[in-house]
């Protein structure tokens, strides 16, 4: 029984406990970072302008997975990322970014999700220091580029089309044109067989003598 005890009964009132303890000592953290938000927000104005080169800088040598949390933090990237988020946060101090350092040792402390707030409102500020991203204009250029080819072979295509189809007709032209009459001979005239019989001659009129002179 006391070996139970030791071994499963203990263990679990000393999670419970000390998941109580952390959450408590956590949401304590969280409260003090609150009150002093508004102290760090005027700071990072003040030096807005000499932060945001080694922001930029830091960005750029963080992994994907980082840069997007930076531009849209989230409780579960949090969860998935929380390493390379301690790691951020850690480069954040070196440069002694307003509210950095406490928002650091709170997540090393008790663990990222605990503080989600404070990271997530540190972030929102580096964010606001990058560069708006611009869609790529190489794609816009090249079809620019490439226009006055494609409407010069578009042309050239048509004028080729034309010429076919110009031929073409003339072929059919060609085709359909009957060919010139060749000249009629005229038969010569057969003669009549030996054989057929002479053709009759014409009856000649009797000659008729001429009147008499009458007698006194």
């Amino acid at each position: 029984m006391g070996s139970i005890w030791k071994s499963k009964v203990l263990p679990r009132f000393a999670n419970v406990f000390g998941n109580s303890k952390k959450k408590t000592a956590a949401a304590e953290a969280v409260k003090s970072f609150d009150d002093s938000k508004e102290e760090f927000a005027k700071e990072f104005e003040e030096k807005k302008a000499e932060l945001q080169p080694k922001v930029i800088e830091i960005y750029e040598a963080s992994p994907a997975p980082i840069k997007a949390f930076v531009k849209k933090p989230t409780e579960s990237d949090l969860k998935k990322n929380s390493s390379g988020v301690k790691k951020f946060l850690d480069e954040l101090v070196k440069i002694e970014f307003p509210g950095s350092k406490p928002v650091s040792e709170a997540a090393v402390k008790f663990g990222s999700s605990y503080v989600a707030g404070p990271i997530t409102f540190i972030f929102e500020e580096v964010s606001s220091l990058l560069p708006a991203e611009e869609p790529p204009a190489a794609p816009a250029e090249a079809t620019d580029a490439s226009a006055p080819a494609e409407e010069s072979a578009s042309k050239e295509v048509t004028a080729e089309v034309i010429e076919e189809i110009k031929k073409e007709e003339e072929v059919v032209k060609v085709e359909e044109t009957p060919p010139p009459p060749a000249a009629s001979e005229t038969p010569a005239p057969t003669e009549p067989a030996a054989t057929d019989p002479p053709a009759p001659e014409p009856a000649k009129a009797e000659e008729v003598p001429p009147p008499e002179p009458a007698k006194a």
